[in-house]
């Protein structure tokens, strides 16, 4: 156990915000299932949800 948590010790939080913003995905922009089939549309779903999370990021992020 000693070193299972030595080994996750350095990437926690690196994959605990991955983990957050793979779950708001799923849970507000609707990638619980995928709309069309084959691996390139799914694909293609997954970057226009990614972007969409980063334009909606970016205007909050931005100083007004």
């Amino acid at each position: 156990m000693a070193r299972l948590a030595a080994w996750n010790a350095p990437i926690h939080r690196v994959r605990a915000r991955i983990e957050k913003i793979f779950g708001t995905w799923k849970r507000c922009y609707g990638l619980r299932r995928m709309r069309w089939r084959g691996l390139a549309r799914a694909t293609a779903q997954v970057h226009f949800t990614a972007t969409a999370y980063n334009l909606k990021r970016s205007l909050n992020l931005q100083p007004a």
